[in-house]
């Protein structure tokens, strides 16, 4: 739910700002009229006014400004008192942040001003608006009509009157019944009650009505203003997101006991943080950042980014979140634990990921453990070593192996520059090149199964040739050097109808076989997106390279173990579906997926 922190006195602890204090250069004689509060005083009269003196280096005869927010109750009858004669006082009261305010009290000692301002600062005193303007005539004053008149104008005479003499009230409330604000965080209600400075401009005096009687000697001495207590209600300002600040429970020892200061410190809840809970927490900014919902009740709270326990932190991006279709705007920062990506999902370049340890484990990525002679140096980027998902190396020319640490079969010479071909039609030795003679080669090509070949000269295990999903074979990946094949590209819409494809389809390649005269591939259909008329279903199936030659090539390169989106003719007559140089044969991306799903559908009419 949202949160509301308690509401405390802001001006405890605080010590306000005058413009002139009694007696600060020099001892000043004043007159007042003293309370007549006593139960059995029944004089319809004034009463003998009392003078004495005022002189702020004596602490006995001082009257500071911080009398005005010390403890009422402890002391009730400490003031503060401005020079003699002045009209215009401004007393301020400056905080360290931002509060809220509820309300303000002024009990003033001499008779409340005949004209005053309440304002308050935003920005720290950059500029001021005015809360109220009070006035014993607000149209003669100020040019505003009286809400005792007119409800809800920014002028009242409810507070002017000279009488009493002391202890007269002047009270505003933040939020009166004129002011219709239904969520306590909604913009509206920040920019009325939101605070960083409050101050009262007293702008016009006003005798006591007993100075009327003519008796008074040196009237001046009664001119000046007093205020016994100023109190300033209000909170800190959290956004909704704390119910309490450190305030309520530290204290500031003044003058013998022991008062509550409202600190502007929040303790946050929903995730939050920030001396206002106005940001998410460091691993909490997957969405925007909002406050409490006071209206509703709602929380609003921070959600964690999905950074699988290897960042501290995270920072919102709005291209981000707007891509995603905002659900999710989250990026992590700093990865740890050899990981990168928004997620903190994938393993940094020269590192794979250990698919035995869950995602979230400091060990998933494990470094590549290719050997540096057979290795090669110019791979995709520059700071691969291996496949990020499998860890098989890229190798140099001729070599082979998961370390590229060994030639491949008709290759010899391990060295820098990787493996030389054998000067021979088969198989030679591959540490000297010496031909083996009499022994039957075999054409192998691209994914070519080991088990198909019933005479194969080796003592290299099954297991040595492990592919993805058990598949077992050779792969251009791994080997880019035995192949060069020109790919053909995916290019406008109208290029793509004019081929006039057959059929259109994702599959997996499982293996590839030479059979003598011609190459098959064996395939998994995952997804038909255009058949002719060849039936096709999402099943096992063969499909036929036109171009193949005896290095045990397929045109284009059909890596076992991947998903290709394959785009082809068919022989309708045997059944067939052919893959040429002419076809479309690119690893599966979803976006392509839907760009050709999208063509199929729209464009080739």
């Amino acid at each position: 739910r949202a949160c509301n922190p308690p509401v405390g006195n802001l001006a405890t602890g605080r010590t306000p700002v005058t413009t002139t204090t009694c007696g600060q250069n020099s001892t000043e004689l004043y007159c007042f009229y003293p309370e007549q509060n006593l139960p059995h005083h029944v004089s319809p009269g004034c009463g003998q006014p009392r003078c004495t003196k005022c002189n702020a280096n004596q602490p006995d005869n001082s009257h500071l400004p911080a009398a005005m927010t010390d403890d009422f109750f402890a002391n009730p009858i400490s003031w503060w008192q401005s020079a003699q004669g002045v009209h215009r006082e401004e007393i301020r009261l400056d905080f360290e942040t931002e509060f809220y305010l509820t309300h303000v009290i002024a009990v003033f000692k001499s008779p409340r001003p005949a004209a005053m301002v309440l304002e308050r600062s935003q920005d720290h005193g950059q500029t001021w608006r005015p809360y109220k303007y009070f006035s014993v005539n607000c149209t003669a004053t100020f040019g505003l009509q009286d809400d005792l008149i007119e409800e809800g104008s920014m002028c009242t005479s409810r507070y002017s009157d000279a009488v009493p003499c002391t202890r007269g009230e002047v009270i505003y409330r933040a939020l009166s019944p004129a002011i219709k604000i239904e969520d306590p965080y909604s913009p509206e209600a920040q920019d009325l009650l939101k605070l960083t400075n409050l101050r009262l401009l007293l702008l016009k005096r006003q005798e006591c009505p007993c100075h009327s009687s003519g008796l008074v000697e040196k009237p001046q001495r009664f001119a000046h203003y007093a205020i016994y207590d100023l109190i300033i209600r209000g909170s800190c300002f959290c956004n909704g997101h704390a119910e309490e600040s450190p305030g309520s429970v530290g204290f500031l020892r003044e003058r013998g006991s022991c008062v509550g200061i409202v600190h502007g410190k929040c303790v946050c809840r929903h995730n939050t943080a920030g001396d206002h809970c106005e940001k998410c927490a460091p691993l909490y900014n997957d969405q925007p950042w909002k406050p409490g919902d006071g209206k509703i009740g709602a929380p609003n709270e921070c959600r964690k980014c999905r950074c699988h326990n290897h960042a501290e932190s995270c920072h919102f991006d709005l291209s981000v979140w707007l891509a995603l279709g905002k659900r999710s705007g989250g990026v992590c920062d700093n990865c740890k634990h050899n990981t990168e990506g928004h997620r903190c999902q994938r393993c940094k370049p020269g590192f794979y990921r250990d698919r035995g340890k869950p995602i979230s484990s400091p060990e998933v990525c494990k470094p590549c453990a290719c050997q540096p002679m057979g290795a090669a140096n110019a791979t995709f980027s520059s700071s691969w070593r291996c496949h990020p998902r499998t860890g098989f190396c890229y190798c140099k020319p001729g070599v082979a192996g998961p370390s590229c640490d060994r030639c491949l079969v008709g290759y010899w010479g391990f060295g820098e520059n990787g493996c030389r071909p054998c000067d021979c039609a088969g198989d030679c030795d591959q540490r000297t090149g010496t031909c083996f003679n009499g022994e039957p080669f075999f054409n192998i090509p691209i994914g070519g199964r080991i088990p198909d070949l019933v005479q194969m000269p080796t003592n290299e295990s099954e297991e040595e040739w492990k592919w993805n999903d058990h598949e077992q074979g050779f792969s251009a990946l791994r080997h880019p050097e035995k192949c060069v094949c020109k790919e053909k590209v995916l290019g406008s819409v109208s290029d793509f109808c004019q081929m006039k494809y057959a059929y259109v389809i994702k599959a997996r390649i499982l293996s590839a076989h030479d059979k003598g005269t011609h190459a098959e591939v064996v395939v998994k259909v995952k997804k038909v997106l255009k058949s002719g008329e060849v039936k096709i279903a999402r099943s096992n199936r063969s499909i036929y390279p036109e171009s193949w030659t005896n290095r045990g090539c397929t045109c284009p390169i059909l890596n076992p173990g991947t998903d290709y989106l394959i785009a082809g003719q068919e022989d309708s007559r045997t059944g067939k579906l052919l893959v040429s140089m002419n076809s479309l044969v690119k690893p599966w991306k979803a976006y392509l997926g839907k760009q050709v799903s999208d063509i199929l559908r729209t464009g080739c009419k």
